[in-house]
C-alpha cells in the first residue's frame, strides 16, 4: 500500500447517515417544480438530493438514463457530471494542503519541468482560484488530447499569458489539468488512483472516471444532445482523453454523491480550518471578481453558497450557514444557454428554506419559462407585469439569452420578437442593439439588421462585430 494511504479510519465511509423525508408540502412542491422543469426543458433523465441538518429530507429520481434502452435513472445509475468534477480535485489539492505536502503559495514550477518563464509567478493558489492567466488548452485543435504532459506545456509555452497572474477569473481547463499532473508528481499515483483512494475508499461501483461519452459502462446515464433538426436527443460522442479527467471526467451515482458530501461535511476528508480556508474568496487584483479556492460563490437572497456546475446538466450546492446542500444531476439538455441546473438549486433551495427566497432569481426563471411555454403576447405581457413590480430589477441579459435561445430552436421570429423587446427596454444598450441586428441578419433582414448595427456601434464605439458585420451587410446589398 502507497504512502498516501496513511490512518485508514479517516477515509471510513459513515453508513448512518441518516434519512429524514421532508414534509409532505414541501415534497410534492419539490416534486410539482422539477416535474414542470423536465418538461419544459425537456430533460431525459435527473436525480436529485436535499440534505438538510446532516438529514437527506429528498432524494428522487425520474425519467430515463437510456432512451433506446428504456432504462429509467434509479439510485444505481451513474451521472457523468463534467465540471462539478472540479470539486472532487479541490478536496483532493487540499488533503495535500493539510498534510504538508503541498501549499497554496508553491510555484507551478516547483512540480511541472521546462515551464517558461512567462510562468515563473503563477502559483498553486492560482491554478485553483483560475487567476493564472494560463492559455486555455482546449482552445488550441493543435494540441493532441493524449499528447504527454511535456508536448503540450512545450505548446502552451508558445501562446502567449491571457493576463497578467493574480488580476482576474478567467474559467480555464489548464489550471486543472496542471493540478493533476502535480497530484501525481507529489504521491506517486495517477489522479484517478489518488481520488479513488482518497475520497471513494469503499465504493465499489457507481464511481469511476471517463471523459469518453461513447464509452459504454454499466448503470451509466447516456449523455444526450439535443438535435434541433430532428428534434431528438441522440447520444454524445465526445472524447476529451484521460487528461481531462481532474476537469470533468468523474461519473457518480446519486446516493455515492450524498455520501461524498456527508464525509466532507463531518470532517473525513478535512478539517474543519481546511475547508473554510478552501472556501474564502480569492483577493483578485481587479478587485471584481468573486471566487474562492475551486468553488464557485453564489449568493442567493444576501446567504453565499458554494458549489460548481458542469457541462449545463449537474449542480452541486452547499449553503453552509443553513446546513442545507442541493445535488442537481441530469443527462441532457435542450435549451444549453439557460444555465437550468442553477435555475433549479436556486428555486428547491426556495422551497426548503425560505430565507433562501431571492425573488430576482426567481422571477429570471419564471421569464425563462413563459417565453419558452407561451406565445409572445401572452409571455410579453406576464414579463411587463414583473417588471412593473420591479421597476428596478435588470433582466437586459435574460432577454438576451432567451431570445438566442428561440432563434437556435427553431423559433426565429419569436427570438427576434423578444430582442426588439430587450431592445426596447434598454435603450442605451450597445448589446441589446447588436443581439437584434444579429436576428435580423439571420432573417434577411439586411436593412433593419444595418440600422441596427449602427445603433449598437453609436452606443459602443468598440464593438468590432458591429464593424465587421457593417462592412459585409453593405457589401450584400451592394450586390
Amino acid at each position: 500500500m502507497r504512502a498516501l494511504l496513511t490512518v485508514s479510519l479517516l477515509f471510513v465511509l459513515n453508513l448512518s447517515f441518516g434519512q429524514k423525508n421532508a414534509d409532505k408540502s414541501t415534497e410534492q412542491k419539490i416534486d410539482h417544480y422539477i416535474k414542470e422543469v423536465i418538461a419544459i426543458n425537456e430533460i431525459p433523465g435527473v436525480a436529485l438530493a436535499v440534505i438538510k441538518d446532516g438529514k437527506i429530507i429528498y432524494e428522487k429520481y425520474f425519467g430515463k438514463a437510456s432512451i433506446e434502452d428504456d432504462k429509467a435513472v434509479d439510485k444505481n445509475t451513474a451521472f457523468k457530471i463534467f465540471s462539478t468534477t472540479k470539486l472532487i480535485t479541490n478536496v483532493g489539492i487540499f488533503q495535500l494542503i493539510e498534510q504538508g505536502k503541498l501549499s497554496l503559495e508553491d510555484p507551478i514550477l516547483k512540480y511541472l519541468e521546462n515551464t517558461p518563464k512567462e510562468w515563473q509567478d503563477i502559483k498553486i493558489k492560482n491554478l485553483l482560484s483560475h487567476s493564472s492567466g494560463l492559455p486555455d488548452v482546449v482552445r488550441f485543435q493543435e494540441i493532441p488530447i493524449t499528447a504527454p504532459l511535456n508536448e503540450k506545456i512545450a505548446l502552451l509555452s508558445q501562446k502567449p499569458m491571457d493576463f497578467k497572474t493574480g488580476n482576474q477569473y478567467r474559467y480555464n481547463q489548464t489550471n486543472y489539468l496542471f493540478l493533476a499532473k502535480i497530484i501525481e508528481k507529489i504521491t506517486g499515483l495517477t489522479f484517478e488512483e489518488y481520488i479513488l483512494q482518497n475520497q471513494f475508499p469503499s465504493i465499489k461501483s457507481g464511481v469511476y472516471f471517463s471523459s469518453n461519452f461513447g464509452e459504454t459502462v454499466p448503470n451509466s446515464a447516456t449523455r444526450y444532445n439535443y438535435d434541433d433538426q430532428t428534434k431528438k436527443y441522440v447520444k454524445s460522442t465526445s472524447n476529451f482523453g484521460t487528461d481531462a479527467h481532474s476537469a470533468n471526467g468523474l461519473n457518480i451515482s446519486l446516493p455515492n454523491f450524498i455520501l461524498w458530501n456527508e464525509n466532507l461535511d463531518k470532517g473525513v476528508y478535512l478539517q474543519k480550518e481546511t475547508k473554510s480556508n478552501m472556501w474564502k474568496p480569492f483577493p483578485f487584483a481587479n478587485n471584481t471578481d468573486r471566487f474562492a479556492f475551486g468553488w464557485e460563490i453564489v449568493p442567493v437572497n444576501n446567504v453565499l453558497s458554494y458549489g460548481f456546475t458542469g457541462g449545463n446538466e449537474t449542480a452541486f450546492r452547499k449553503f453552509i450557514d443553513r446546513d442545507l446542500t442541493i445535488i442537481f444531476l441530469s443527462n441532457g439538455h435542450k435549451y444549453s444557454g439557460l444555465y437550468v441546473q442553477s435555475q433549479v438549486i436556486n428555486h428547491v433551495a426556495s422551497i426548503v428554506d425560505k430565507t433562501l427566497t431571492d425573488e430576482f432569481l426567481l422571477a429570471g426563471e419564471k421569464i425563462n419559462q413563459i417565453f419558452l411555454k407561451l406565445d409572445f403576447t401572452k409571455a410579453q405581457q406576464n414579463y411587463l407585469a414583473i417588471k412593473k413590480k420591479h421597476p428596478d430589477w435588470d433582466f437586459e441579459y435574460r432577454l438576451n439569452v432567451i431570445g438566442y435561445t428561440l432563434m437556435d430552436h427553431g423559433r426565429l421570429h419569436n427570438g427576434i420578437k423578444v430582442l426588439e423587446l430587450n431592445a426596447k427596454e434598454n435603450p442605451k444598450s450597445g448589446n441589446a442593439f447588436d443581439s437584434l441586428a444579429d436576428g435580423y441578419f439571420r432573417n434577411n433582414e439586411l436593412a433593419l439588421s444595418k440600422e441596427n448595427y449602427q445603433k449598437a456601434l453609436s452606443l459602443s464605439p468598440d464593438n468590432n462585430n458591429a464593424k465587421e458585420m457593417l462592412e459585409k451587410i453593405n457589401t450584400m446589398l451592394a450586390k
